[in-house]
């Protein structure tokens, strides 16, 4: 279940067989708005919502949330980690290699893992973690 489903953060916890915390309930109802943020952005929000809270328990939050398939954490080359709320359809992402922009983009196929490697080496294949690099309108000074 996505965080912008119609379940309370609590009850997403709950259901994930985690505590429910401040700092996790500040978290996912951040990214129910943001989307594509940073730990930092995140610990931010966090902290004008409930006050004073770690950044290491920032972390650890998003490690739990991330393991527990509540949020998704994807990594593009060359900036922090992101976080976001849309799980469990195999989308990718657009990155622009100016300002780092991120972007979703629906799966080339319509169904995980939306590409198929040309062999598999044996493994089982159940996803499939796309990137594509280029220049937001804004960067192409609003030219796409």
């Amino acid at each position: 279940m996505s965080v912008t489903e119609k379940a309370t953060s609590a009850e997403q916890l709950r259901g994930a067989g985690l505590r429910v915390t401040s700092a996790r309930v500040a978290i996912l109802e951040c990214l129910r708005f943001a989307r594509h943020v940073t730990a930092e952005e995140v610990a931010g929000k966090v902290r004008e919502r409930v006050g004073h809270v770690s950044t290491q328990a920032i972390y650890e939050a998003l490690n739990a949330l991330t393991d527990a398939g509540i949020l998704r954490r994807i990594e593009p080359a060359g900036s922090p980690a992101r976080y976001e709320s849309r799980v469990g359809d195999n989308h990718h992402h657009l990155v622009c290699r100016q300002c780092g922009a991120v972007a979703d983009v629906d799966c080339a196929v319509g169904h995980a893992p939306c590409l198929e490697p040309a062999a598999n080496a044996g493994f089982q294949v159940d996803e499939a973690d796309v990137i594509y690099w280029g220049l937001c309108p804004d960067c192409q000074g609003g030219h796409p």
